[in-house]
């Protein structure tokens, strides 16, 4: 309600300033100078030393996506999403955003700003675009370019620059339908504006709402299982079918029929679908031996998960300028917006261990206890380790975030001597909050009551406690090993918890800039820029306090709680050195600097070098050096951690670890606790393969560091833009790009944390993890560091030809190519600096290349999409016998041995007619040729090993605007 009061009255204030407008529209004839991303003076030619990419509205209706962000991670630039819609199991906040992954160097290194001002950030640095409601977009400016020198943190990747409608007469209404060939993914758009301009200013509102529909994995054969339908049976995992054991002394599972255990499964029926009944849990007979190359032991978790989630938004914008007098006029946006999005996997994997610190046996006195004193005869019961999947709790998680951004700038002009002067004193607020709720995951606390001691009582029901006279009040005994079909919807609702968390982050800045011409030199007028900046940051993430004490299987998290203040000065200087003389129709040089002083970590500079040469008038040569940083996100300076169930080969596992070939890694496993012929297990408790396995237990990841210094990175761009003057229409732009990050702030992983204990001998290290008394690595903490680096290179190719107009209607032709020769990545100071370019996700070729065409009240656009051929992890490259592995003894740099999957077109087509009432309609088919999805090994959807992020078949859509 806090947030609706404050929107309410933003635009209260903005209605009352500017009811008074006068309805007289104004003609500007002038020229006017206007600032381009990228800049922060005003100039009237919108030549740039830098490649910046225009996306209009027009065009981003017709690519017949809804949201911002699915319009920007269509660019050939962007890189494959860092927080995809397949990523349900995700855990943290931004799911359900969405993020622009520029050059594949990480959202959070991508400055997003609307109207030039900064948007708001999550507590990790993200900042989701989903927010910003695309009915209300002029055009969009995507600067390929490092500007910290400009703009100050995150500006390493490029800046996105949304430019909103400056204003508006009269209203519009858009509407929009489409869903998938099979009908799901159904989505939804409306948005209503409305605006009245006139001599005295103008004011805009706007109201939309917008819809993703969810995809079931279950519903596509490609999907249905974690590894396609052709490996159904090694993406199998635990049943939900109770699995019982002895317990060692060390309180784990005892499976060693050498040391008295046993490892046995409740008779079912039914096979890896989980239907079927369980026969008398309490009968020791009706167990047999448990197997994990058995599937009717085994589930089929993808069957109950999400392989899109859906999403949900609605926000409400207005925007208002009030001219005053002295050639002054005050401005302000504001804007709130609501997102929800749900996301399901399968019910937990439940274990007796499920929280090492909280570890939840069958009690010998339950009832339901096979092996127990009611079973086996008093006193001669005993305590037994469980294991099932609670495939009756799907795990459903909701997000509902809210953004407020309101801003506001008294703006005006200075007339000294023969120049004129802009100034701008500027506030901005943004601020992000949300909450999730989540049930499906188990309360630990009273499932160890439902566990505990029971008895059937004479009423002839099962109660917890030990007699009719010591009854546990309110708690239900549960039959853990019976499975579904014993389970009833009381227990399930007593052990089921319903959990949640909250979170926000602010940024408010404060800024004051000022723009014009010194003086004349003879090449033209010398352009200066100056400005200051105070920033303050601040966010908390508070999971539920169950959660923060490990008494749930959710991800236990901790508390983050951090601020810090930035003040900044900026200074830009635009040098023209020649103009119109022999080879040098024009010639200058841009010079900016930026001054930050933090106080969470002290203060950094950085600078910038542009070039711009015309040397005849249809060829403008440009380039850029630029130093670039990103500040460590709250995040990371103050996170408190949470749990993760890490995929990862442990380094002592005697068939696929380096102690298999290492004599001395070998040695120094067996001292910290590994048997001689240890393996690693997977969560199903069979050996792990090559390539490791997910880990039964969680493992304590992202502690804050305050210690972390910012990211740094240098920037060359380098290319020319021809506009040849004996072809009308057409435009050629090559830009070659160079960045490097240094000193990233990088998640310590579960291998650099074994290598550096076993490999280097960092006893640091070794104390960041335990292991049992089998060698399982049952604990284990790791956080952030400044460590490694990153870099990428390559080629933009951009060209649009705009035909002459003939009969046949107007013909454009617009391409966007991305060549990337280089992208390379180093996890550590010391490691090796490995090459990508070229495996997934890091594609070596995007193009995207559309024919648009008009004809009277008709037209259409006709878009392909291109991906190159790319490697991926085979099934099986044993070069004897390769599976799925169609190169088994090639190099690469992220395995040996590799499938190079083909490449790859979607081609969409959009029809378009305005109509004699002020309307328009539009029809589109995205994926109109139907290609179909493939198995990828190396994709990030959850549910199964398919790209989320490409279409999976024909999308049908449908849009109408009718404007009054």
């Amino acid at each position: 309600m806090h947030q609706r009061t404050k929107i309410a009255v933003a635009v209260t204030l903005a209605v009352s300033a500017m009811s008074a407008f006068a309805q007289t529209a104004t003609t500007e004839t002038s020229l006017q100078r206007v600032e381009v991303t990228g800049s922060r003076i005003r100039a009237v030619d919108l030549a740039t030393a830098q490649p910046i990419q225009v996306m209009s509205q027009e065009q981003i209706q017709k690519s017949g996506l809804v949201t911002v962000g699915d319009i920007l991670n269509t660019l050939s630039s962007s890189g494959s999403p860092d927080f995809s819609r397949g990523a349900v199991l995700t855990s943290n906040r931004e799911m359900g955003g969405q993020f622009l992954n520029m050059r594949n160097l990480g959202s959070e290194r991508l400055l997003v700003l609307v109207d030039g001002k900064r948007w708001s950030q999550s507590v990790d640095g993200f900042t989701d675009m989903s927010t910003i409601p695309s009915s209300m977009i002029d055009r969009m400016e995507i600067l390929k370019d490092g500007a910290s020198a400009i703009y100050g943190s995150d500006a390493i990747a490029g800046v996105v620059n949304i430019i909103l409608k400056k204003n508006m007469e009269g209203g519009q209404f858009s509407g929009y339908m489409g869903q998938n060939k099979e009908g799901d993914g159904k989505t939804k758009d409306w948005s209503l504006s409305y605006g009245v301009a006139g001599d005295k200013g103008s004011l805009m509102f706007g109201l939309s709402h917008a819809e993703q529909g969810v995809v079931w994995a279950r519903d596509r054969a490609l999907t249905s299982f974690t590894y396609g339908p052709n490996h159904y049976f090694d993406g199998l995992g635990t049943s939900p079918w109770g699995r019982v054991t002895p317990i060692t002394a060390a309180g784990t599972s005892n499976t060693s029929a050498a040391a008295g255990g046993f490892n046995r499964m409740i008779n079912h029926t039914g096979t890896y679908d989980g239907v079927g009944t369980s026969s008398d849990s309490r009968n020791p007979a009706n167990y047999h031996a448990f197997s994990s190359a058995k599937e009717a032991d085994l589930y089929n978790s993808t069957q109950d998960m999400m392989f899109q989630a859906p999403s949900r938004l609605t926000s409400i914008f207005t925007k208002g300028t009030l001219n005053l007098p002295m050639d002054m006029r005050f401005t302000t946006t504001a804007m709130y917006a609501e997102r929800g999005s749900t996301t399901q996997v399968a019910g937990y994997p439940l274990t007796s261990t499920s929280q090492v610190a909280n570890k939840v046996f069958l009690d010998k006195d339950s009832y339901y206890n096979p092996y127990g004193n009611q079973v086996a005869g008093a006193g001669l019961g005993q305590d037994v380790f469980f294991a099932r999947r609670v495939i009756e709790l799907p795990r459903i998680t909701q997000n509902k975030n809210r953004t407020l951004h309101v801003d506001a700038a008294l703006q005006g002009n200075l007339n000294l001597g023969p120049s004129t002067w802009d100034w701008s004193l500027g506030y901005n607020h943004s601020a992000v909050s949300g909450n999730t709720t989540s049930s499906g995951n188990i309360d630990l606390v009273n499932l160890k009551k439902a566990v505990g001691p029971s008895f059937l009582g004479t009423d002839g029901v099962v109660h917890c406690g030990t007699s009719m006279t010591n009854i546990v009040t309110g708690c239900v005994p549960f039959n853990v090993l019976g499975g579904p079909s014993a389970s009833t919807p009381e227990a399930l609702a007593y052990i089921n918890h319903k959990g949640g968390g909250t979170y926000n982050s602010t940024v408010n800045s404060a800024t004051a800039d000022i723009s014009g011409e010194i003086f004349k030199l003879p090449a033209g007028g010398l352009g200066f820029a100056a400005g200051i900046e105070r920033r303050e940051v601040r966010g908390s993430d508070n999971p539920d306090s169950l959660e923060q004490l490990a008494l749930t299987t959710n991800l236990a998290g901790f508390s983050t709680v951090g601020k810090y203040t930035v003040k900044e000065a900026y200074a830009e200087l635009n040098v023209p050195i020649l103009k119109n003389v022999f080879l040098a129709q024009s010639l200058g040089l841009n010079l900016a600097t930026r001054y930050s002083d933090y106080s969470n970590f002290g203060d950094t500079t950085n600078s910038k070098v542009s070039l711009t040469w015309k040397p005849i008038n249809d060829l403008l040569v440009r380039g850029t050096w630029a130093e670039g940083f990103r500040a460590p996100a709250l995040g990371d300076t103050f996170g408190g951690g949470s749990q993760s169930f890490d995929t990862y080969l442990d380094i002592c596992d005697t068939a696929f670890g380096r102690a298999s070939r290492d004599a001395a890694v070998a040695a120094r496993c067996i001292a910290s606790g590994a048997p001689a012929n240890f393996r690693q297990k997977n969560q199903a408790g069979g050996n792990v393969g090559a390539a490791g396995a997910q880990t039964p237990v969680a493992f304590n990841t992202g502690v804050g560091n305050n210690s972390l210094t910012p990211e740094t990175a240098t920037t060359k761009t380098a290319g020319f833009v021809y506009n040849p003057s004996y072809v009308n229409g057409l435009s050629i732009a090559v830009d070659y790009f160079d960045i490097e990050v240094k000193n990233r702030v990088s998640a310590i992983g579960v291998a650099y944390t074994l290598n550096q204990c076993y490999v280097s001998g960092v006893q640091e290290f070794c104390n960041n993890f335990s292991r049992d008394a089998t060698g399982q690595i049952t604990q284990l903490n790791r956080g952030n560091k400044n460590m490694g680096s990153m870099s990428t290179k390559g080629i933009d190719l951009e060209l649009n030809y705009r035909l002459a107009r003939n009969a046949y209607g107007q013909f454009a032709i617009r391409s966007q190519t991305t060549y990337v020769d280089e992208f390379n990545l180093q996890s550590t100071n010391e490691s090796e600096v490995l090459n990508y370019a070229g495996e997934y996700p890091y594609y070596r070729v995007k193009s995207n290349v559309n024919l648009d065409w008009s004809l009277g009240n008709w037209s259409a656009t006709l878009g392909a999409r291109y991906f190159s051929p790319v490697k991926t992890t085979g099934w099986d490259c044993d070069p004897a016998a390769p599976i799925e592995c169609n190169n088994p003894t090639g190099q690469s740099a992220g395995f040996d041995g590799y499938n190079k999957l083909g490449s790859q077109v979607y081609t969409d087509l959009s029809v378009g007619y305005k109509t004699a009432w002020n309307g328009k309609i539009m029809v589109g088919i995205n994926n109109i040729l139907g290609r179909k999805p493939r198995s990828n090994y190396d994709a990030g959807s959850s549910a199964a090993k398919v790209d989320a992020d490409v279409p999976l078949d024909r999308f049908f859509w449908v849009r109408y605007n009718q404007s009054f």
